[in-house]
Parts: C-alpha cells; sequence; structure tokens
C-alpha cells in the first residue's frame, strides 16, 4: 500500500483513471471515451487556468487533432504561423518546407486547447472533477485503488488502470516508485504577461547578452510575454512567487536597461531540470506529458509531446481492456514514446547550449546560422521540432510507409468523396483499399477496423492499414500475404 490508507468504502469506478486535467489528461480521455472506454479525470485545482503558459500547437499535434474533428475549433485568422525560431538564430525554420498536412505553428493558447479538449471529452462520456487531488494508491493483479483528497474529505476510486497525467512533479509516478533521472536546473527563468507600450521600437523574438537572453513575443490578443533566462543562477525556490521588481531586474541584468513594462498580468519561474521515468508503466499504472518527461520550456516542446503520448498510448489502453489487444500492444507505448521523448530532450537541450552567453557558443552560433541556410539542414531540424519527422520503429524490416504518418488523401468511395483525415475521425483502425480485393481478407477484424474500398489519383501502395493514431501499420500489395500479420500484430487474433 502507498499512502495512508482510507476507512472510506470506494464510491466510484471507471475504467480508468486519470490524475491531471490539463491537455494530456483531457486528450487521453477523449481518446478513451471514442473508444468507448469510461474515463474519470481528477483535478486538483479547483478551475482550469486562465493564463496560458504554452503557446503553440506544432504540425504532428495539429495533424492529430484534425484528425479528431477539433481542428477547426481551434483555427482563428491569425492562427497559422509559417516559420519559428531555433534556438533564436536567423533564418527561422522553414514550416512550410516540411512534409505535413499542416506545415505551421497553430498559434493558440494552452487554456483554449484545453476548453476545446473539455467540451469533447466531456460528450463522449468522460467524468471530470475538480479539486480531487491524488494522495495513495494500491494496485493488485485486476485494480488500482486510488485515494482522492476532495472537498468533501478523503475518497477511494478504483479504476482498471491509472495513468498520471499530473505534470513534472507527479505524485502518481511517486507512488508507483517510477525512477526520474536526469539533471537539475542550471538557469533560472522568469515569465511576465504584460502591456508592452514601446513595443513597436523593441526586438521581437530572442535578444541573447553576454548575462542572458530576453525574450520578447507579443500574442494576438494584444498581452506581450516577455521571458528572461540568466545561466549560473537558477532559482533556489522554484515555488517563490515572482515579484515585478524581480522580473524587471532581471530583464535590466540582462539586457542593460529597463523595459517601460506596464499592468503585469501573469508571472512565474521557471528552470532547465530536465528529467525522464526510467518506465512509462509499473503494472496498472502509466505515465503521461510532463509526469514522464521534462525539459527546459522553450518552443512549446512539452505540451505537444504530451498530447502525442496521450494519442499513442489511449487506443492501445482501450484495446487491453476491451480484451482484443495483442500481446505486447500497452507495452508498445513505452517502446514508441520513450525513444521519441528522448529525443526531444535532446532537442532542447541542443536549444539552451546555443542560447549560453559563453563567446565559444556564439562562434557555434554563428555556424548554425550558416548551416540553417541549407534547406536540407532546415527542414531537418523543422521536423525534429514539429514531429513531423516522427517514426515509429527503427525501420529495419518496416517496408516504404511503415511507421510514418499517414498523410491525408482524398478519396472516391462508392458513398461519394471523402479524406483519409475524416474516415480516421471515428477512433477506429483504417484499411484502405485501393484494389477492391481485400475486404474479405479483413473482414474477420470489422469490429476494430474499418475497411473502405476507394480511388485516388495516385494509390501510395495497394492498401494502406492505418492505427487509430494516424500511423501506418501496414503499406504492400494485395497478394503478399503480410496484411493478415499486420491486423494481427496491431488489432488482435481475428
Amino acid at each position: 500500500m502507498t499512502g495512508e490508507p482510507s476507512n472510506t468504502d470506494t464510491q466510484t469506478t471507471a475504467d480508468v483513471v486519470i490524475a491531471g486535467g490539463g491537455p494530456v489528461g483531457l486528450m487521453l480521455a477523449c481518446e478513451l471515451g471514442l473508444a468507448g472506454v469510461r474515463a474519470l479525470v481528477l483535478e486538483r485545482d479547483e478551475r482550469r487556468p486562465t493564463v496560458a503558459r504554452a503557446w503553440g500547437l506544432h504540425a504532428r499535434t495539429v495533424e492529430t487533432l484534425d484528425r479528431r474533428g477539433l481542428l477547426a475549433l481551434l483555427m482563428h485568422e491569425k492562427a497559422a504561423w509559417p516559420k519559428m525560431p531555433f534556438a533564436g538564430l536567423w533564418p527561422l525554420l522553414q514550416l512550410d518546407k516540411i512534409a505535413a498536412d499542416h506545415p505551421y505553428l497553430l498559434n493558440v493558447p494552452q487554456t483554449r486547447v484545453e476548453e476545446v479538449l473539455e467540451d469533447r471529452a466531456r460528450s463522449l462520456g468522460a467524468t471530470i472533477l475538480s479539486s480531487h487531488e491524488v494522495i495513495g494508491l494500491d494496485q493488485d493483479a485486476e485494480w488500482v485503488t486510488v485515494e482522492v483528497a476532495t472537498p468533501a474529505g478523503t475518497e477511494r476510486v478504483r479504476g482498471r488502470y491509472l495513468v498520471g497525467c499530473d505534470g513534472g512533479r507527479s505524485t502518481v509516478r511517486r507512488l508507483a516508485h517510477i525512477d526520474f533521472p536526469g539533471t537539475d536546473a542550471t538557469v533560472g527563468g522568469m515569465l511576465c504577461d504584460c502591456t508592452l507600450p514601446t513595443m513597436a521600437q523593441e526586438r521581437r523574438g530572442i535578444t541573447r547578452t553576454e548575462a542572458g537572453t530576453v525574450n520578447i513575443n507579443p500574442r494576438p490578443n494584444g498581452v506581450v510575454r516577455i521571458v528572461t533566462t540568466e545561466f549560473g543562477r537558477p532559482h533556489p525556490d522554484r515555488d517563490a512567487p515572482v515579484t515585478f521588481e524581480e522580473f524587471r531586474s532581471s530583464v535590466r541584468r540582462i539586457l542593460g536597461r529597463d523595459l517601460d513594462i506596464v499592468d503585469p498580468t501573469f508571472m512565474t519561474r521557471f528552470g532547465d531540470t530536465t528529467r525522464q521515468a526510467d518506465r512509462y508503466r509499473e503494472g496498472r499504472v502509466l505515465l503521461a506529458g510532463d509526469a514522464a518527461h521534462v525539459h527546459f520550456p522553450y518552443g512549446g516542446l512539452g505540451l505537444n509531446l504530451g498530447v502525442q503520448d496521450a494519442a499513442n498510448l489511449g487506443w492501445k489502453l482501450a484495446g487491453q481492456l476491451q480484451g482484443w489487444a495483442p500481446d505486447g500492444l500497452l507495452d508498445s507505448y513505452q517502446a514508441e514514446r520513450h525513444p521519441a521523448a528522448a529525443a526531444v530532450l535532446d532537442y532542447s537541450r541542443t536549444q539552451l547550449a546555443l542560447l549560453n552567453p559563453d563567446r565559444n557558443v556564439t562562434a557555434l552560433r554563428e555556424l548554425f546560422s550558416q548551416l540553417l541556410e541549407f534547406p536540407d539542414v532546415n527542414r531537418h531540424l523543422a521536423e525534429l521540432a514539429t514531429g513531423a519527422g516522427a517514426r515509429y520503429g527503427d525501420g529495419e524490416g518496416q517496408s516504404g510507409s511503415v511507421g510514418t504518418f499517414a498523410r491525408d488523401l482524398p478519396l472516391r468511395t462508392e458513398d461519394g468523396d471523402t479524406t483519409l483525415v475524416k474516415l480516421l475521425q471515428s477512433g477506429r483502425g483504417l484499411l484502405v483499399d485501393f484494389t477492391g480485393k481485400l475486404a474479405e481478407a479483413s473482414a474477420d477484424w470489422a469490429p476494430r477496423v474499418r475497411t473502405i474500398r476507394a480511388d485516388t489519383s495516385a494509390p501510395p501502395a495497394d492498401a494502406l492499414l492505418v492505427r487509430p493514431d494516424g500511423y501506418v501499420a501496414w503499406s504492400g500489395e494485395a497478394a503478399d500475404g503480410t496484411l493478415t500479420q499486420a491486423l494481427t500484430t496491431w488489432f488482435g487474433p481475428a
């Protein structure tokens, strides 16, 4: 038993208990609900934040939300940004050159993302409880019993699985005794949302000096977000409130002058602590989002990484609960997402290293600026930043597009014109048959995989088997006999 046991009886039972009602927990609740799995989300805060800690959805996240019919709810007139910075260098990353359906940064606040996801999760049957904090857990071969602090006292809930989406200081991770190795903070960062009357005269983006960096970014709502980073000055107390004068002093140390900041509405501090859980699963307890990995919060990497965790985990966990998952499917969550997160952590470390005010780093920055002029280099870094280059598996034994994200295709079917994106919105696996020869071969998987006979102008193969999260599970010739193996591998025996 972990934590102090309660004498109260279990009051609530769910298929999956999710600790944390941020974007990762809500995305997971949406994915589970789409598959018919009952999710109970426990959020320790009383209400959803009104201030966005993160802004911007990267290409792969935008594509994922599009495949759930959510993208239109997030779009606005100035949403699509075709460029993004890399370590404050010039030229910027050219997002319109990457291989993606939506090659841009979607400039939308985390608060809006959470609002959209919460509405969808509730519509799919999820129960979301605020002011409910996980304080203990116990698991056996079939259930996880979670002790929860609520406004009415301590309660216990039971779930077949518990997923910790409760942030970098995850209580679930600690209670499950999952190690979180990595490095402590070496820099001190602060953030301030404010009004800046002199914005027209200020340099947008990152200014790097011998003392650190100041990043000035006006937002579509008129608020200016200013972020300072000082190297070698980690905060002694990460939780201490930021005072206005403390923030002004940081700006002054870095720029050598004051900024005419007025009406600060939100201030916080952060560091570059970089850690990753050594495993994402302990029995019936799993981790996703910041509970599984933390890093320097530059470029919105964490929000996007966590949403991708949820998209990968949701359908696999549903398959496990519904009894059709083949052996190893749930474990493939860690096999696929752990290396993906490790790569993002390295990318984050690289950018922070290039922001260091050391003179030798200045020389390195000049070289990187030259390298960014090469289209292939620029595109490679853009694909790393946005997740557009992600591929599951090491490529060995994988043919063609297997392991890559399935790009959208216009399709002609007997029911009319449609697209691959629209067909994936149901959350089921999808077999697109361009030959008309595979209906019988896939018939036994019909409850889990929808088979569509379709035509398109340039078929990528005889057929595509696409996982619910949008990744290609099989691509090949109708007569090569490997489709049955792929169906069994990802969707269980017939």
